[in-house]
């Protein structure tokens, strides 16, 4: 029920037009106008009408004006071309239309929602820019230059060669302007993740003070000219990740995207891709059926080698994953062979010396060279591959730059360092040399890139602080979602939930549950303890349920549930609703309020129960599933009819989870989705009208690298949404980082980023876990396992 709480009364300035209007409901009395004049109204008068349509009754959530766009589209057509005239049709036209977009976003508007998942791993303190040292002088803070603009992530960098790419851009918008006279500005490909969604922008920066005088102050706002190199003409192919870029000497734009689709479970969408910059024609140069990494085009453009699975396709890797290396003509992606077996990140100097990295035997991570023959079929037969760095430190990452032979550069770790560097190999002398460490020695660094001179040498790092200013995250990032009717947010924490009212959100550090308004204020501490999930009591104002104690632990280990009354005014009390401390986890309450389904290892297997929302076990309990294998990460349908879980009971032990639904009397088991051979399902739950499922998946692989990225428990996740009947299958998410826990509001949210002031280091994510892997050094290899 939509309607107008009080008339609109718009009151002429000059010669605008005052149109009393009375909705109420779906009574609409006939309006009656008065135009004085014949200056168009436009704006004013449509968000009036808008408004008035768009606000609920019972809300002050806006849904998302989709459908209503062509029916605004001729009101402003129609009052923007109003005449003396027309003034009489201009009346039928409002009187005809105005309901028509009442019922249009009425139409709309229940089936408009919003969706909160959070990506592990610590993705919120990236704060990635770009930066650049000087290959020869010795590294210092004053040499160091900031290159990218410090909004949002910036990563993944390249130095184009040749003179500027503005003549082949002539058609894209800029975003900022310079003539810039000498110096000679450095140019920039690279990806971002700005607006909600991943682009590759080009940026030419200028700096104007002679090198010796340079300065961190004095680089931080340098002049440039910015442009997003994959314009309009790509909006067609939809969102998607984008990776690895690099270009041609001819202006072809070479890189990663994850747009189309695979058809199978459990595979890589991951491609790579090719754009004309001149005319945007796209093509794809990876097989269909096969997934490509890290694209490297060879110094004349002709060649580009990429990290392929090949036709034998992703196997679950999470460490190091086992590509080949493959060739193939960067126009069309034909003529394409492998020339390595075993190996990732390939990098040029010349037609015929690729370098690239692998795990070595004796477990070091290293660079390798791979000679092609200058003559004769070229195999893995053929091409000859060679060490190039030694065993005692992980090196990985390479960097070539055309016809370069005295050095390489590569991303490092010691076993001395728990940081991340880059670090330049001298290729006649066999020394290293530190790059970064000596200007930021506990700072990651990522990802290395070399200028076509070699005189400069890109990675990209978080930013830190800015000047001394408060530390401003964002709570929730909006990122632009594929389902139009439906908004989509990265929350700062872990396994949110929205209260009943969409007001708040209950969410989880480690340790600690917090309750934060939506606007990102008054954010609180809940629970002091370790906890993981939450969930929102849908009838009794204020109650929270959570797990209390460690998380992925078996099924003896000391977890329970617990409500907490977050509304009290002092300390937040908490009742424990579980007793016997056996593995009691992912609570969701019924609609109702009166019962809590949850999963327990009580029986020696993780199963789930239902016990009384109030008293907890102690009031009631009844054992809902029954088996030797896990069920678990439960949740209750809104019209009560049904819960949702992930269970291995395909192949008990094997890591492998799929979906399932069963009503709440122990009847009506069904499996709802299966993600491939060995592939995961996780953490479902319900639309707020019940009739689609949010979750995570492995069903699109992975899309990166995962050494490429800074840690990430498992380098793939992301947020799918799906019917009950299993069609209708959306993939929301795409990035090479883990997405998880999701859960959707009970009213749509605006896609705006929600901003906080917060406190503790920036920057305070880790690295790989397996690098801290040191042959020799005792550490035991990290290994994953389902919660």
């Amino acid at each position: 029920m939509y309607r107008l709480i009080s008339p609109i009364t718009m009151k002429a300035k000059t010669k605008y037009p005052v149109i009393p209007t009375q909705i109420h409901g779906s009574q609409h009395p006939h309006h009656t106008c008065e135009i004085d004049g014949t200056h168009p109204f436009i704006s004013d008068l449509i968000i009036a009408l808008s408004y008035s349509c768009t606000t609920p009754a019972s809300s002050v959530s806006d849904p998302r004006q989709s459908t209503v766009d062509s029916v605004t589209e001729l009101l402003y057509y129609l009052v923007s071309t109003v005449t003396m005239k027309t003034k009489p049709n201009l009346c039928f036209w409002l009187n005809f239309l105005f309901p028509l977009l009442c019922a249009a976003v009425a139409h709309e508007s229940p089936s408009s929602a919003s969706i909160l998942f959070a990506s592990l791993g610590s993705r919120s303190e990236f704060a990635f820019d770009i930066f650049a040292l000087p290959a020869v002088d010795p590294p210092s803070i004053a040499n160091e230059i900031q290159i990218t603009d410090g909004e949002s992530l910036n990563f993944n960098g390249h130095f184009p060669s040749g003179s500027s790419l503005q003549s082949f851009l002539s058609d894209q918008p800029v975003i900022q302007t310079r003539i810039g006279p000498d110096p000679a500005p450095i140019q920039l490909i690279y990806v971002t993740e700005r607006n909600g969604t991943s682009h590759i922008y080009y940026d030419e920066v200028f700096y104007d003070a002679p090198r010796s005088t340079r300065s961190r102050s004095a680089l931080q706002v340098p002049e440039r000219v910015q442009i997003p190199l994959l314009g309009s003409t790509w909006s067609e192919n939809g969102i998607s990740m984008k990776d690895r870029p690099s270009l041609t000497p001819e202006g072809l734009l070479v890189y990663v995207s994850t747009h189309e689709d695979t058809g199978k479970p459990r595979t890589s969408w991951a491609a790579v891709y090719s754009t004309e910059l001149t005319t945007g024609l796209t093509r794809r140069l990876t097989p269909h059926g096969v997934a490509d990494f890290s694209p490297a085009v060879s110094p004349s453009g002709v060649w580009t080698a990429v990290a392929s699975y090949g036709p034998k396709g992703w196997d679950g890797d999470v460490e190091e994953l086992s590509t080949d290396i493959y060739v193939f003509l960067t126009r069309d992606g034909t003529q394409r062979v492998k020339v390595v077996e075993h190996g990732g990140w390939p990098c040029w100097v010349d037609e015929s010396t690729l370098y690239f990295h692998r795990r070595g035997g004796d477990r070091w991570w290293s660079i390798y060279r791979a000679t092609l023959p200058s003559e004769g079929p070229v195999s893995t037969e053929s091409v000859v591959v060679e060490r190039v760095t030694p065993p005692g430190l992980h090196a990985f990452t390479p960097a070539t730059s055309p016809g370069n032979k005295n050095f390489i550069a590569m991303a490092t770790r010691r076993p001395s360092s728990n940081f991340r560097h880059i670090e330049l190999f001298d290729l006649v002398k066999k020394e290293f040399k530190e790059l970064t460490r000596p200007v930021s020695p506990k700072t990651h660094h990522l990802n290395p890139f070399i200028s076509s001179d070699s005189s400069r040498v890109g990675y990209h790092r978080c930013r830190g602080e800015r000047n001394g200013r408060a530390r401003t995250q964002l709570l929730l990032e909006n990122l632009q979602s594929p389902v139009p009717e439906l908004s989509l947010f990265r929350i700062d924490g872990s396994f949110p939930s929205f209260s009943p009212a969409g007001d708040r959100i209950a969410y989880v550090e480690f340790p600690g549950v917090y309750v934060v308004n939506r606007d990102g204020s008054n954010r609180r501490q809940v629970y002091g303890e370790s906890a993981f999930s939450t969930a929102w009591d849908p009838v009794r104002k204020g109650i929270v349920y959570t797990s209390t104690g460690p998380t992925f632990a078996t099924e003896t280990t000391e977890v329970d549930i617990i409500s907490i009354n977050v509304d009290e005014a002092d300390q937040p009390g908490f009742k424990k609703l579980t007793t016997n401390g056996e593995n009691n986890a992912f609570p969701s309450p019924s609609p109702n309020g009166k019962w809590v389904v949850f999963r327990s290892g009580r029986s020696g297997h993780k199963n789930l129960y239902i016990m009384d929302a109030v008293d907890g076990e102690r009031g009631w309990l009844h054992r809902l599933t029954e088996g030797s294998w896990t069920d678990t990460m439960c949740s209750w349908s809104p019209d009560g009819e049904w819960i949702a879980f992930s269970s291995d009971r395909e192949d008990p032990g094997s890591g492998s989870f799929e979906l399932y639904m069963i009503h709440p009397n122990g009847t009506g088991l069904r499996r709802l989705f299966r993600s491939g051979s060995g592939g995961r399902a996780n953490h479902p739950t319900f639309s707020p009208d019940g009739k689609t499922i949010a979750f995570t998946s492995d069903y699109a692989g992975v899309s990166a690298e995962p050494i490429s990225n800074p840690h990430q428990y498992q380098p793939y996740g992301e947020i799918f949404t799906m019917r009950l009947d299993g069609s209708d299958l959306k993939r929301l998410t795409h990035n090479s980082f883990e997405d998880g826990t999701p859960t959707w509001g009970p009213k749509y949210m605006k896609p705006n980023d929600v901003e906080w002031v917060k406190g503790g280091p920036r920057c305070s994510f880790e690295d790989c876990h397996w690098l801290s892997e040191m042959p020799n050094h005792g550490s035991a290899k990290p290994k994953c396992h389902a919660a």
